[in-house]
């Protein structure tokens, strides 16, 4: 039996392909939407892959069981629970899927998700019936569970899917042998959880002993430990599990409705409501780029703030570096947005005979705060977890993701310095409020760390949210 473990970074996702060297056939578990990585490794291993298997109907991304099914016939398989749009193959307690010396075995572990389900891998050279691994999808993370809160499971309460979450751990994956390896769907950063680890893999065993919502308690303790100071899930989340479980259009094929497209026809989408997308670093964009766009940098959590700011419904133009144009769109493919009309032809090349249309971001040092006139106000968008391990006297805390609907508390007559932790956020908060119309705005160089760095003062505890 092979286990090949993929990792995307930017959305803190893992997928896997189980492979039987006998017979060359494998399966892939939880897929990224953009699948060609996985074709690309079963055919210089000649591989076939015949199955392809969701745990549960994920929210932070659009999975790719229908590009799979599709480019090379695989059949899909979801929990018994799953109610889809597509036809699929239902695996229950027990239920198990066979190829050479592999077994996939179904183990029903409802609680992030109704339908979720573990993936039980037995190779059979070694043991019929002790799993050598558990793909534990979002119900069992390393260092951390799935969060029983997000409203991807319509009609189901938090409560009850907490309970749910209780069950599985307790009654189901504790009950595995300690030497069972653990191949979770995420990692540190995800929004599934609150404390995810860093590591690739883990055992059942150092799980049992180490995972802080696994240690003895009663249900009703754990349901609220389970439930208590999770992050806040981006809007799209729902949308994502729904796209799920539908019949929906590849990726391949979302991304041919993108096309090459002239600054006016932005200028005009523009005015008919497109959302202009500048993918490019946040010091280039500072240094010039088309008025009204909206900034977040590729290299970062690109797909989940781009999720978070931008509106599913409306239609995006993209403005990215020419080598990165494929990648902004696809990356916005992976969370389903598909509305991308197209990307500007020549890119910031475009503007250079309309200096009108372009405008700039200020940007400006920790030590050069102090000598600003206006008494300016200093914006955090951190999270208040953040802010409680430290912040600037005086600055008001309006995270990111709720900058724009507490616009309305940001003062208009005062200059306005914005930072983040170390400043991917604030350039993303910073063209925000440009967007939306604010002028008098800066972007803090380096965020918080170059504050700290800098030797400048801040309170270490007592959290406020204030003007002065």
């Amino acid at each position: 039996m092979l286990v090949q473990r993929y990792y995307l970074e930017c959305l803190s996702h893992a997928s896997y392909m189980i492979a039987d060297e006998s017979t060359k056939v494998a399966a892939i578990i939880d897929p990224q939407r953009d699948v060609d990585i996985y074709l690309k490794d079963a055919k210089e291993q000649g591989l076939l892959i015949k199955h392809v298997i969701l745990t549960h109907f994920h929210a932070d991304f659009i999975a790719g069981h229908i590009e799979l099914r599709d480019k090379v016939g695989a059949r899909i398989y979801l929990g018994r629970r799953a109610q889809a749009e597509f036809p699929f193959m239902a695996l229950g307690d027990g239920d198990a899927i066979e190829f050479g010396n592999v077994r996939l075995e179904g183990l029903e572990t409802p609680g992030h998700t109704p339908e979720g389900l573990t993936i039980l891998a037995y190779d059979l050279e070694k043991s019929a019936t002790e799993p050598y691994a558990a793909f534990t999808g979002d119900t069992l993370f390393i260092g951390d569970v799935g969060r029983p809160d997000l409203l991807a499971s319509i009609g189901v309460t938090a409560n009850e899917l907490a309970s749910m979450l209780y069950d599985s751990l307790h009654e189901k994956l504790l009950k595995l042998p300690d030497a069972t390896l653990v191949y979770p769907a995420h990692g540190a950063g995800s929004m599934c959880g609150k404390s995810l680890g860093t590591e690739a893999v883990s055992t059942i065993g150092e799980q049992r002993k180490y995972n802080y919502a696994l240690q003895p308690m009663s249900k009703e303790e754990f349901m609220q430990l389970v439930e208590a100071d999770q992050p806040d899930a981006p809007g799209y989340f729902v949308h994502d599990a729904i796209m799920n479980r539908s019949e929906r259009a590849s990726l391949d094929e979302s991304m041919a409705d993108s096309k090459p497209l002239t600054l006016d026809e932005i200028l005009a989408g523009e005015a008919n409501t497109v959302q202009i997308l500048d993918t490019r670093d946040a010091i280039e964009f500072a240094g010039a780029h088309l008025r009204g766009a909206i900034n977040i940098p590729i290299d970062g959590k690109y797909a989940t703030w781009a999720g978070t700011v931008l509106v599913k419904e409306l239609p995006i133009a993209v403005i990215a570096d020419e080598d990165r144009v494929n990648e902004s769109i696809m990356r916005l493919g992976r969370i389903g947005f598909d509305n991308v009309i197209g990307y500007l032809q020549e890119g910031m090349q475009a503007l250079t005979d309309h200096p009108d249309l372009i405008a700039q971001t200020r940007r400006v040092t920790a030590a050069a705060v102090s000598e600003m006139d206006g008494h300016p106000v200093i914006l955090d968008v951190r999270t208040l977890s953040e802010r409680k391990q430290g912040y600037i006297e005086d600055s008001l805390n309006i995270p990111l993701n709720h900058l724009q609907q507490d616009v309305d508390s940001v003062p208009e007559d005062r200059p306005v310095i914005v930072h983040c932790a170390g400043g991917y956020r604030s350039a993303i908060a910073t063209s925000l409020l440009q967007h939306l119309g604010r002028t008098n705005v800066y972007d803090l160089v380096g965020g918080y760390k170059a504050w700290v760095q800098s030797g400048l003062p801040v309170v270490e505890s007592d959290v406020t949210s204030s003007v002065k």
